[in-house]
């Protein structure tokens, strides 16, 4: 399911939205000027340096690289590995800090960082539809602190499920689900026009948004569970964990800063 605009105006232009969402696209258009692409988004380096390691972020002084051995074809990359841990031929990682950037501030510098024009396309379609209603009930300065908490309190619970994961972690899919959980409490009964796929088709039609966010929340909770009890990461990457917990967060802080909740609007006119 993929929404496309939901039926709850809003009062206020919503300013810190947009620039959050001007702000991601600037820093993936950045990252990919230092390799990568525009599609595939950016380069091994640069995902490396600004997303948030588990690894490192609980092992002070601990840095990450991708290492690479050699094969008869050339260097063959086999994987992330962090100072202190033993790599494939038994020998222990030393990776340099040099040219690295600072662990705590990769806690910010994630959440503006995307893997692809699909993941930052997505995040910032859910961002849009459902921030300006978050961001017209709070107002601007409250919805920021909002926002950049659900991010943080969506990463520690990623790195609390795996500390030891040399995997970096990126995206704004953590604060947005904060959004998402505050946005489910405030309108539960609102109306959110939504694209569903069907095996070979698809339809657009209007369902509430307590079930395309619950079916959402249920899909992050499910695909988490199954990756953490699948030894080899059949997740493919995807932290779904953040996503539980900064949905969890927008669920228990939303009422605390929501001071302008609107009035869902009748589905259907009244005469």
């Amino acid at each position: 399911m993929i929404p496309l605009k939901d039926n709850i105006p809003t009062d206020r232009f919503p300013f810190v939205t947009l620039a959050l969402i001007v702000a991601n696209v600037v820093v993936y258009l950045l990252a990919i000027r230092h390799g990568g692409s525009l599609i595939g988004g950016p380069a091994t380096p640069e995902v490396i340096r600004y997303g948030a390691i588990p690894y490192s972020l609980t092992h002070s002084g601990a840095h990450c690289a991708e290492f690479a051995q050699p094969t008869p074809t050339g260097l063959q990359p086999v994987g992330m590995f962090c100072t202190g841990q033993r790599l494939p031929d038994g020998k222990i990682a030393h990776v340099s800090a040099a040219g690295t950037f600072p662990v705590w501030a990769t806690v910010f510098s994630a959440m503006f960082m995307h893997a692809s024009i699909v993941h930052i396309g997505g995040n910032m379609l859910f961002l849009w539809i459902f921030g300006n209603n978050v961001e017209d009930a709070m107002g601007p300065v409250k919805y920021l602190v909002f926002y950049v908490l659900g991010g943080i309190a969506a990463l520690a619970l990623q790195v609390a499920i795996g500390p030891q994961s040399a995997v970096p972690t990126l995206g704004a899919s953590g604060a947005i689900a904060a959004v998402l959980g505050g946005y489910i409490l405030l309108y539960p009964r609102a109306r959110v026009l939504t694209l569903v796929f069907i095996i070979l088709f698809f339809t657009v039609i209007e369902l509430p948004a307590l079930v395309v966010l619950g079916i959402w929340f249920a899909q992050q909770a499910v695909f988490g569970a199954v990756n953490l009890t699948n030894p080899t990461g059949g997740g493919g990457g995807v932290a779904y964990f953040a996503h539980v917990g900064g949905f969890v967060f927008g669920l228990l802080t939303v009422r605390l800063l929501a001071t302008r909740r609107k009035a869902v609007p009748p589905r259907y006119p009244v005469y």
